[in-house]
């Protein structure tokens, strides 16, 4: 049986910080053990709540002979809906969380519009969470609900959208309402284009067709036959500006700077529009 690995990616790693923080090495040790024992039952998710049920151990000299069921909590502090829609107005005005969100990727800074607003996704104390479990252990956190919370982090660390949804955001609403906000309007009709497909085609070169000599007077020669337009007509401003540019994040792989790349490109458009107002 290979080894249970409980955290990969940095969300993941930093919810293992969490809890090393709250119990000590002694009961860290045998609630990974239990996690990885397969003692642990079954693990629901219900809303902000996770319901397990734990074996217990046999121990004749407290006079457990037979193996016993403890049932473990795992509750999660939700947010408001007032509080929601400010998160995702913020995480809306941002293509670099937008876009990421909305291919279903963790930013790395995804905490940024959460502690403009005084909140945290991923917990960080018990004021984020609390575990309760029916065993007879009552001087702190007991290995079943360490096991338990070790075997959360393994579900977070293949699933993050999973955080959102104990903080009361289910991951259907948060596309929903992701989609919803004006530059997720524009990212969505992207995501959904449908790619044009190849079409066959004899050859790639025109052929060449025979007109027949006409004379032609010298002033329609050199001025053609129909006359300019008197005013151009500019094309509708795309809903999302610089788009194919925004859908690279702030730290695309070819960026080096240790500035935001959007904020680079921002500011070069703005420029770039202050010094030729008649053309935008």
């Amino acid at each position: 049986m290979a080894k249970l690995e409980f955290a990969r990616n940095w969300w993941s790693q930093n919810m293992l910080a969490t809890i090393e923080r709250m119990s000590d090495s002694a009961r860290l040790g045998r609630g990974r053990s239990y996690a990885r024992g397969g003692k642990i039952k079954s693990l629901d998710i219900e809303g902000n709540r996770i319901l397990a049920q734990v074996r217990g151990s046999v121990n004749p000299y407290f006079g457990v002979y037979r193996e016993p069921t403890y049932f473990t909590t795992i509750e999660f502090k939700q947010f408001s809906l007032p509080e929601w829609r400010e998160i995702i107005k913020l995480i809306g005005s941002k293509a670099g969380f937008l876009s990421r969100l909305m291919v279903y990727e963790l930013p790395e800074n995804i905490e940024e519009p959460f502690k403009s607003l005084g909140l945290r996704l991923l917990p960080l104390n018990s004021q984020d969470f609390k575990i309760s479990c029916s065993c007879p252990d009552y001087y702190g956190l007991c290995k079943h609900g360490i096991g338990v919370y070790y075997r959360l982090v393994v579900a977070i660390d293949q699933d993050p959208f999973l955080l959102f949804e104990l903080r009361g955001m289910p991951r259907e609403e948060l596309q929903a309402a992701l989609q919803a906000t004006p530059l997720g309007q524009g990212l969505a009709q992207e995501l959904e284009a449908s790619p044009i497909e190849p079409e066959p085609v004899e050859s790639y070169f025109p052929r060449p067709e025979l007109v027949p000599l006409q004379a032609m007077d010298v002033h329609h020669f050199w001025m053609g036959t129909k006359r300019l337009p008197k005013e151009i007509q500019v094309p509708p401003a795309s809903p999302v500006s610089g788009i194919l540019i925004k859908k690279q994040g702030d730290a695309p792989l070819f960026w080096e700077g240790s500035e935001s790349f959007l904020a680079v490109m921002d500011e070069l458009y703005d420029r770039v529009k202050t010094k030729n107002k008649d053309l935008f």
